[in-house]
């Protein structure tokens, strides 16, 4: 098959959950003896025009000139309709609501579009309530003009069934297995062993980190909360401005994956307040690192931790959490660990995309 992924900042990843997903997915398939291409703006580092076998095709973005998020819609349409004059079997749309104008306007000329809707972006607190009107019915169209829709929870697959009655395959993220364990990782980030909590997300409302900081100054716990993800945004600089000082250390984005899977691995607990839909890639390594979980109660934390988390939903809740010793922890753990190994490991997750793509295209039955 020859099979595009579009909708991410490229590979290999230095930026996120879609990114993530093109570099294993793009690469496994790749593996398998697919031609796979990923495209990428023309300010990705990476500059040759193959990784580890995959095609990389670089357009320009002009986020330069109209800032990021009108720029991702041009660029998205820029490489949609590059994509569609090319004979590939498959475009894998990664994300819908940037790239929903494109799959609404352009002429898809016989390829097929299978598109990964991600979480529900209308739903976003940083939007303003007519962004997030825009944002619902470019997300309505673009399910309407897609071929095939991908849910990477089982929450969203249940959304799309219910809100536009189609149906949606279930393909979630992956995960790879931890680097070996090293504690002395720990003193590049003056952190100690079971001695800190820890969040890996980017700073916006909806993943709840005023609520989690709230919670952590409520159990007046003298244990650091170190938190890893980009902030040099406006909200970013708020919450540094208001806890600082406070036990809450911001690390910034780190992107070795051995120092992020020792630092979950001996985090005392690890908080993820996500909340509006998919399965957000820090959920699923921080159970595939063996790390303690509390988890922001809704239907897609749920979905993906059964009962093997503790789940919070008011600063009051997570606050005890943070307080009480917990006890029985190595069983959630190894639950979660059992959960990864038999639903979430990344030759698990391209075999179920290639599955699908062969079922789509009449390969198989």
């Amino acid at each position: 098959m020859k099979i595009a992924i579009l909708g991410t900042r490229g590979i290999p990843n230095n930026y996120g959950g879609f990114e993530q997903c093109a570099e294993y997915l793009s690469v496994g398939l790749v593996e398998k003896g697919h031609e796979v291409t990923v495209y990428s703006p023309h300010f990705h580092p990476f500059q040759n025009d193959h990784y580890k076998g995959v095609k990389i095709i670089k357009k320009r973005s002009p986020k330069n000139f109209f800032g990021s998020s009108a720029s991702n819609f041009i660029y998205d349409y820029i490489c949609f309709n590059h994509a569609v004059k090319q004979d590939f079997d498959i475009l894998l749309q990664l994300g819908l609501i940037t790239s929903s104008l494109s799959i609404i306007l352009c002429r898809h000329r016989g390829k097929v579009i299978a598109t990964n809707i991600d979480g529900l972006e209308w739903k976003r607190e940083k939007w303003s309530k007519l962004i997030q009107n825009i944002t619902k019915r470019l997300e309505r169209y673009g399910i309407k003009f897609s071929d095939y829709l991908i849910a990477d929870n089982i929450g969203i697959k249940e959304y799309i069934k219910k809100e536009y009655n189609r149906t949606a395959e279930f393909i979630p993220y992956g995960a790879l297995k931890p680097k070996k364990v090293n504690p002395d990782i720990l003193d590049y980030y003056k952190m100690k062993v079971k001695s800190y909590y820890l969040s890996i997300a980017r700073l916006e409302p909806e993943n709840n980190l005023e609520m989690m900081f709230d919670a952590y100054l409520l159990s007046k716990s003298n244990v650091p909360y170190y938190i890893i993800g980009k902030h040099p945004t406006r909200y970013g600089d708020y919450l540094k401005d208001k806890y600082r000082n406070k036990g809450i250390i911001f690390l910034g984005a780190i992107y070795n994956k051995e120092h992020l899977d020792n630092i979950r691995y001996y985090s005392k607990l690890y908080i993820h307040g996500h909340s509006v839909g998919g399965t957000n890639p820090s959920l699923i390594e921080a159970m595939a690192a063996s790390a303690l979980i509390a988890a922001h109660d809704n239907k897609f934390n749920r979905s993906v931790l059964k009962n093997n988390a503790f789940y919070f939903s008011t600063p009051q809740h997570l606050s005890l959490i943070f307080s009480k010793k917990c006890s029985n922890t190595h069983r959630l753990i190894q639950n979660n660990l059992e959960n990864i190994n038999n639903n979430y490991r990344w030759p698990l997750i391209v075999d179920k995309y290639e599955k699908y793509f062969k079922k789509i295209l009449n390969l198989i039955d």
